[in-house]
């Protein structure tokens, strides 16, 4: 009885305050109205200056509804592109507008969809709003906290929203498909729709707290009602003449209104509707409006206004007594008390998303995800939860990665980073605390504690497509799927032993896996069979739990009776009850779904034996076989004790086909391999101790790598011009690597990081004994010494110094020696002989030979450790120890389960003690510091020459560039170093080498589409020119460099074009275009200005010469060629040479064409390449596989310079710059001046001139565009004037300044006449009786004109008067057609019927024929196509969208939104599943076609990037991400893709052109300048398959950003002919 009295007096005591308020603003004067305006926030005087706004707050995104609370003033609004609600500070104490402004910007709440209604409660200080992407209404503190979902069932397209605190209700207005008006208590109790008939697009809302009625605009029906508070005495305001008005607000007697279509403020009379007025107009994007006055927000004392009415979080107004109630934030109980809320939810759901985790509360029934802040998730996959820390563990297969965070996204951490390719799968174990996951691109299973320590690899074998993986710690076993290509659920103890597969048949694609401990149950999820089964956790009794509507299951999980798993293609969340089989939707239309966990917060389950100390375990402990088993990480091993993990003293390492394994010698552990990625077959090993780091050479790779011992940073030292490197050894005092390469037959030296190679013995063809197939490789670097054996035709062990200098041969009668070992105590040498069976040694002479163990089956690898020699036999499969003096106490450490094991070492520091001179910096050396018997020495690398310090180094001056298909390579002449090949990057086939002498960097085409450069040693590697920006591929044929003005001139094969680029990658343009004589090879000679090409017709070919802008142009040679394919410049000399590849000859001229000489054409059979060095000439032959040259004068002295070269592919010669001769050059100091193309002119002097595209300025130095003279105008070429008038030209009088209108005279058309001294007239201007040539030459010899019964035509020949306008054209040029309308008809027998209508008869029966056609092409093709499941049209296809969210942009062009699109390219979709309203969720294809269905993230990502569109959000289609609706029963329809369709290979392809243009209402463009996606681009990439490919976790399968449909964001221009609905795709009427 008191509440209710209670509630009487607040009533009586509100009307007091509205009336006390009333008077105030009479006196104060006219409100205040406070509106959106997307970009930003204004207020405007209602009866203010017309046209002036003050701006609140500016540079916004998308601002949208807007509300206020007075008492603190402050400023809230919306932006639906930002996603948040945002709030200001605003002057309150100014009397101005102008001084108004909002004071900063503040999120108060983010993470929304499209917040499009906002209302402030000013009594309970709260925050309410709409969002109509979530289809919730939600409530929050000001500040954003305690946020909590009131409502989230049978919501469409909620929008306005309005407060009425007093009555302690709340209103809101639903466009969706059943549009209604409905209202609550705040606190979300007594929901009842008010308003449900006339009623279509109700956009505005507002409450007349002093009259208690409730207004609303209709935009759709263009009306303003008014109605009591629970829907009744409806009435109308304004109706007939609103286009249409989007939000509302009163004041006193009036109401304010915004309007979409006029861009206005309008007001008028709240009862009548009358004194209709316009307040403000030209308004950017009218949004939300209030009046922002005091009396809109009048104070009373509420419950909740008392210590938060007791409540701990939320203290919500309710219009049932006690007229409050508490409540608790999101997904948080409130405890029975119903005061205090829990401390947070109890059970959630923990999801992985593409590029963010959710986490949703299951303790209550609204699911709401809430996003955990984390950033930088660019790929997550696979989740699982720590109850025991709070930490969220997961795995991002894009950064790749293991990260974890708290629950609440804070804390963010990386935890492993190295060697993790695709992680599929990932699994906690909460009481050892230790880490599992699933790796599909390194196939193996691995573990590490919790932190990220202690890592290692459990399973590596037979595993193909690893993915799910759960644990059962109390039992202590882990089970994981497969889905390669026998696809398989397995089981082992938790350290990976005991291995048993639990089930291999019938199964696809088994995604997730889940394990009921309490049932001792194991349930699987397969996205290909579409089920969930269930097996016993021994693999027996397998059932099937659901077989319907699964179309792509992929993450997997279960909680208490529920089992939980997201669907790709339903892009839901779903549940089923594990004993009933009642399933339900969590979230539905959710993109990107990947894994996810249900989980108690702090409840754990289960215990064993690792839970106390850590079962004792140093490291890492496992829990099998109901005993504690302790474990180390790699690179330890485990004690005597059995607990304790310690590095080892030594262990041998070996190589055994493609990895590299370790076995201990300290205890007796297992070998184990060395987790490498990239071993093909491992070969020679070495290692330096002082980096822990393993070395070793692949001879199927044919590259020398490196890598720490535990696998990390995998490396390539050396990766060019290797063929079988066998021998390798480090050495580790001066920091280098040396290698014998059998196939090179070299042995070669770099630093460890493979920088400064030079080779420092090769085989020399004059001196049999040099070098012959060196094999194994030792060195001592104490002394100086590096030892090899040779296995050539005189095998042999041979020594030299470290330098490569003094070799001698210490052991000749030996077999094939390997495994060259020195003891570095004893000082002596150790091998195996491959011919004897035997382990000799000798002392460091080659003296005192024994034999240490004989009669061994197969010998092959061996070291040396303290007093041991231990050895691989390759028929044993073994290795064994024996006494190193004696050969005595021989032991197998490993017997017979690895096959090929070519090399073995003990890793110990002991193996690598002691300095020398190069242990300290380098020995003060540049390049390489080389140990020696008699010092150290400094050599340079391969070419280099070291200066006369003895210590720094010089690079070579003149050398030869020649290419191979893959590979760039330097010859040096004269030296007895051999060409080597240059360790640079190339990416597809060379095909033509430059280099520029100042910068020193080689210039190459990869390929035909780009120009790439890089320094000798393959650093600075970049492209400077690229086909690829260009829409047409180009094929770039040949490039040649002006080092003076920096420029690289190229030719294009597609274009027919010169082209010139600066070095540095910017274009200047094209200097000459020919599609006739197609230019083709090029030389430039930059010291003249010249340049010479080849250009190729059909049948024949030319030698041409141009000025560098290409002016000038002149044919040398036209004749005696068929194909010349190279061209080479001396420009000292004087000369030009060619080779034509057709006539297989080798030419000469003078650089002016004279005194062309043959100098080679025998025996010449694929010429490639030519160029000039010193005294020669030399060519490269492809055929032959050589280099040759002659004398360049004379052709004479023809000599092979090297062969055995394979796919030749170009040639360079590369001389060193005189710095004088560059500084002398006018064009090398800033190109001359000259902005575009710089030429050297005879006199030494630079002349600038520009690309085709562009003209000189006055100036003379910078090009600029054109000046764009009419058709009727000749442009000039540089000077004051421009344009002159075309008669102007060609006239015999210069008028522009440069005279350039009287050059070049062309022979005028068949319609002009030619002046004697130059210049065209118009044929009918001959003979008129005025001079029109400057000569009067028109005028003269006028006898042919015809006879008064002919026609003269324009060119002065005579046709009878009869032929005039007679519909034919019988002269030339078509004159006796024009002007027809004036000459009477001849008159023929036939009647004239008035004006023609033959012509309009013909169009009318051509235009039925048309519209008959398209109809029929529509009905058999299009609306085939288009539509929907109940057979009729799909209507969004119909005249636009009718119902669209506020972000929806308008097309740009005036259609009204009719679907056009289907008329270009490729079909755009046929499926209307693609636009999800199939209703059926069957997989539409046969499975037995599928190719290569990739479930997973482990594809290949090329196949599926592609973007997804489909239509917006009309209510008959699914929208995105709505929460399910379980009144409406049926399942959702299927998602654009039905995934498994998509399961063949798909490749995507680029839109038809014109799409964007043709479906206005399909397209949005994003908003310029924000750099914010635009929501719902879509592309539609589809020639055959309508699909879309299956989401693999890497494929860009609907990701959020592109899928869902609009919600209010970036620009839009709305306003077309007819007035948008809530957004801009016109109304279907």
């Amino acid at each position: 009885m008191d509440l209710t009295r209670r509630g009487l007096e607040m009533g009586g005591l509100l009307v007091l305050v509205l009336l006390r308020s009333c008077l105030l603003s009479a006196v104060d004067g006219t409100p205040l109205l406070l509106f959106a305006n997307r970009r930003d926030v204004r207020l405007v005087d209602a009866e203010g200056i017309r046209g002036e706004s003050a701006i609140v707050v500016s540079d916004l995104e998308d601002a949208a509804a807007v509300d206020f609370m007075y008492a603190e003033g402050l400023i809230f609004w919306t932006d639906v592109s930002e996603e948040a609600i945002k709030q200001t500070h605003w002057n309150q104490s100014s009397n101005s507008l102008k001084e108004a402004l909002g004071t900063g910007q503040t999120v108060v709440v983010s993470g929304l969809d499209s917040p499009d209604g906002l209302a402030c409660d000013w009594l309970g200080r709260k925050l309410y709003w709409t969002d109509s992407e979530t289809n919730r209404i939600e409530v929050a503190n000001l500040d954003g906290t305690s946020r909590k979902v009131l409502f989230w069932m049978d919501l469409d397209q909620p929008r306005a929203i309005a407060l009425n605190p007093d009555q302690r209700y709340m209103y809101w207005t639903d466009w969706g498909e059943e549009p209604r008006i409905e209202r609550a208590g705040m606190d979300g109790s007594n929901r009842k729709v008010i308003v449900d008939v006339d009623i279509y697009w109700p956009n505005g809302l507002t409450i007349d707290l002093v009259e208690q009625k409730l207004y609303w605009a209709d935009a759709k029906l263009s009306f303003i009602h008014r109605a009591n508070l629970d829907g009744s005495a409806r009435e109308t305001v304004v109706e007939g003449t609103l286009t249409h008005p989007f939000a509302l607000t009163l004041s006193e007697e009036t109401l304010y209104w915004t309007d979409w279509q006029t861009r206005s403020i309008h007001a008028c009379n709240k009862h009548n509707g009358d004194k209709t007025r316009e307040i403000l107009s030209g308004i950017y994007s009218p949004m939300d409006i209030q009046v922002l006055e005091p009396y809109r927000q009048p104070y009373i004392q509420t419950p909740c206004s008392d210590n938060n009415g007791g409540c701990s979080h939320l203290c919500l107004l309710s219009p049932v007594q006690p007229f409050y109630s508490c409540a608790c934030p999101t997904g948080v109980q409130l405890k029975p008390d119903e005061k205090t809320c829990k401390p947070g939810a109890e059970q959630v759901l923990l999801l992985a998303r593409r590029t963010d985790l959710r986490r949703i509360s299951l303790d209550l029934p609204d699911f709401t995800d809430i996003v955990l802040q984390v950033d930088d998730i660019r790929h997550a996959i696979a989740i699982d939860y720590d109850p025991v820390e709070g930490y969220v563990y997961w795995t991002d297969d894009e950064v790749r990665a293991i990260r974890r965070s708290h629950i609440d996204g804070s804390n963010a951490m990386m935890l492993v980073t190295t060697e993790i390719n695709h992680p599929d799968g990932i699994a906690v174990d909460w009481v050892a605390r230790n880490l599992y996951w699933t790796d599909t691109g390194t196939d193996r299973i691995e573990v590490t504690r919790l932190n990220g320590t202690s890592r290692k690899i459990l399973i590596s074998e037979n595993l193909d497509e690893p993915r799910a993986i759960v644990l059962d710690p109390v039992n202590g076993y882990m089970y994981w799927t497969d889905w390669g290509e026998q696809p398989k659920i397995e089981r082992a103890n938790l350290n990976g032993m005991d291995r048993v597969v639990l089930l291999n048949s019938s199964l696809g694609w088994p995604n997730g896996l889940a394990i009921d401990y309490a049932a001792g149950k194991l349930y699987w999820g397969d996205a290909k069979t579409d089920k969930i089964e269930v097996i016993n956790v021994d693999g027996s009794n397998r059932q099937t739990l659901l077989e319907d509507k699964l179309p792509h299951i992929f993450g997997f999980t279960l909680l208490g009776d529920y089992i939980y798993w997201t669907d790709w293609q339903r892009r839901s969340i779903e549940r089923v009850h594990k004993a009933t089989a009642v399933r339900e939707i969590i979230i539905d239309q959710l993109p990107d779904l990947m894994g996810l966990k249900a989980t108690k917060v702090t409840e754990t389950y289960g215990t064993n034996g690792c839970a106390v100390n850590n079962g004792g375990c140093s490291h890492l402990c496992f829990w099998c076989r109901q005993a504690v088993s302790c474990a180390c990480p790699m690179g330890m091993e485990l004690l005597s004790d059995l607990q304790t993990c310690v590095v080892p003293e030594a262990f041998l390492l070996f190589t055994n086909r493609d990895n590299i394994r370790s076995i201990s010698l300290g205890t007796n552990s297992n070998d184990v391999a060395i987790p490498l990625t990239g071993v093909k077959e491992a070969s020679a090993l070495d290692f330096d101790v002082s980096e822990r780091r393993i070395y070793w050479t692949d001879i199927q790779a044919k590259t020398i790598s490196r890598a720490y011992m535990n696998g990390s940073s995998v490396e390539h030292v050396i990766e060019f011009g290797l063929d079988y490197p066998e021998g390798m050894a480090v050495d580790w005092m001066g920091r280098n690597i040396y290698w014998a390469d059998t196939g090179t037959n070299r042995i070669e030296v770099a630093r460890l990081d493979g920088q400064y190679r030079q080779v420092l013995v090769c085989k020399d063809l004059d001196n049999p004994r040099s070098l012959d197939n060196p094999r194994s490789l030792a060195l001592d670097p104490a002394n100086g010494y590096m030892y090899w054996t040779e296995w050539g035709g005189r095998p042999r062990i041979a020594r030299a110094y470290m330098d490569g200098s003094t070799i001698t041969t210490l052991v000749d009668k030996v077999g094939r020696a390997n495994g060259l070992t020195i003891d570095y105590v004893d000082h002596r040498l150790y091998w195996t002989d491959l011919d004897t069976c035997m382990i000799e040694s000798t002392n460091m002479q080659g003296l005192q030979r024994e034999i240490i163990v004989d009669d061994l089956p197969h010998p092959f690898g061996l070291t040396q450790y303290r007093d041991f020699i231990y050895w691989t036999d390759f028929n044993l499969r073994s290795i064994e120890r024996a006494d190193k003096r004696s050969g005595l106490n021989r032991t197998v450490v490993l017997q017979g389960q690895l096959e090929l094991m070519l090399d073995i070492l003990v890793f110990h520091s002991s193996r690598q003690e002691g300095t020398n001179e190069c242990s300290h910096n380098n020995g003060n050396c540049a390049h390489l510091c080389l140990a020696t018997p008699a010092g150290a020495q400094c050599r340079c690398a391969s070419h280099y020459t070291l200066n006369t310090d003895g210590r720094n180094c010089s690079s070579p001056s003149s050398f030869l560039l020649f290419s191979q298909k893959a590979s760039i390579s330097r010859m040096v002449l004269g030296e007895q170093s051999p060409d080597i090949i240059l360790p640079i990057h190339v990416l597809r086939n060379v095909r033509a080498v430059s280099y520029d002498p100042l910068d020193r960097l080689v210039y190459w085409l990869d390929g035909r589409q780009n120009i790439r450069r890089a320094r000798d040693d393959g650093a600075m590697s970049s492209m400077i020119a690229s086909s690829s920006v260009q829409p047409v591929d180009n094929q770039l044929h040949d490039l040649s460099l002006d080092p003076y003005s920096r420029h690289v001139y190229w030719t294009c094969e597609t274009t027919n074009t010169i082209n010139i680029q600066r070095m540095d990658g910017h274009t200047v343009g094209v200097v000459l275009k020919d599609d006739t004589d197609k230019p083709r090879a090029i030389v430039v000679n930059a010291e003249k200005g010249y340049m010479y090409f080849t250009t190729v017709q059909e049948r024949s070919a030319k030698i041409e010469g141009a000025s560098l802008d290409g002016t000038e142009r002149e044919s040398l040679f036209t004749t005696g060629l068929i194909r010349p394919v190279a061209l080479a410049l001396d420009n000292k000399l004087g000369k030009l040479f060619w080779v034509d590849a057709d006539l297989k000859r080798i030419e000469s001229s003078d650089l002016t064409g004279a005194n062309r000489i043959v100098l080679q054409d025998s025996n010449i059979l694929q010429p490639m390449g030519l160029t000039v060095l010193g005294d020669h000439l030399y060519w490269i032959d492809r055929q032959q596989q050589m280099i040759e040259r002659v004398d360049k004068l004379t052709g004479d002295g023809r000599t092979r310079i090297q062969g055995r070269i394979s796919y030749l592919t170009s040639i360079h010669a590369v001389e060193e710059m005189d710095p004088q001769e560059f500084e002398s050059h006018p064009c090398s100091r800033d190109n001359g001046g000259c902005s575009h193309i710089c030429i050297a002119k005879g006199d030494g002097t630079p002349r600038c001139s520009c690309p085709m595209h562009l003209v000189l300025l006055q100036d003379l130095l910078h090009c600029g565009e054109p000046p764009t003279c009419s058709t009727e105008q000749f442009t000039c070429s540089t000077g004051e004037i421009d344009c002159i008038p075309m008669a102007w030209r060609c006239d015999g009088f210069p008028e522009c300044d440069d005279g350039s209108d009287e050059e070049n005279c062309p022979v005028c058309s068949a319609f002009q006449f030619q002046c004697d001294k130059g210049g065209c007239i118009d044929a009918q201007r001959r003979c008129n009786g005025e001079p029109d040539c400057a000569d009067h030459s028109d005028e003269q010899e006028c006898e042919t004109i015809c006879p008064p019964n002919q026609f003269r035509c324009g060119d002065n020949q005579c046709i009878t008067k009869k032929q005039q306008c007679d519909n034919y054209s019988d002269c030339p040029d078509g004159s006796d057609e024009l002007a027809c309308e004036y000459v009477s008809p001849p008159s023929s027998g036939i009647p004239n019927t008035g004006p023609n209508t033959i012509g309009p008869v013909i169009a009318i029966i051509l235009l039925v024929f048309v519209i008959g056609g398209a109809y029929f092409v529509c009905q058999r093709v299009v609306c085939r196509r288009y539509k929907g499941p109940s057979g009729s049209f799909p209507h969004e296809y119909i005249s636009g969208t009718p119902h669209v969210p506020l972000n929806f942009i308008a097309p740009s062009s005036s259609q009204h939104g009719t679907f056009q699109g289907i008329s270009c390219g490729k079909s755009m979709m046929s499926s209307v599943s693609l636009m999800g309203s199939s209703g059926s969720g069957a997989p539409l294809y046969d499975r037995n076609h599928i190719l290569n269905p990739p479930p997973s993230p482990a594809t290949d990502r090329s196949l599926y990037n592609t973007e997804v569109f489909y239509s917006s959000n009309s209510p008959s289609t699914t929208r995105s991400y709505r929460p399910y609706h379980p009144v409406r029963g049926a399942a959702p329809p299927t998602t654009p893709c039905s995934t498994d369709v998509c399961d063949s290979d798909y490749t995507p392809h680029h839109p038809p052109a014109g799409l964007a243009s043709s479906t206005p209402c399909w397209k949005a463009v994003a908003h310029g300048g924000h750099g914010k996606h635009n929501k719902y681009y879509m592309d539609l990439n589809s020639d055959s398959d309508p699909y879309p490919p299956p989401p693999t976790p890497r494929s860009q399968y609907l990701s959020a950003e592109e899928s869902c449909p609009p919600s209010p964001s970036t620009e839009r221009s709305y306003f077309h002919l007819c007035p948008p609905p809530p957004s801009p795709c016109t109304d279907s009427s």
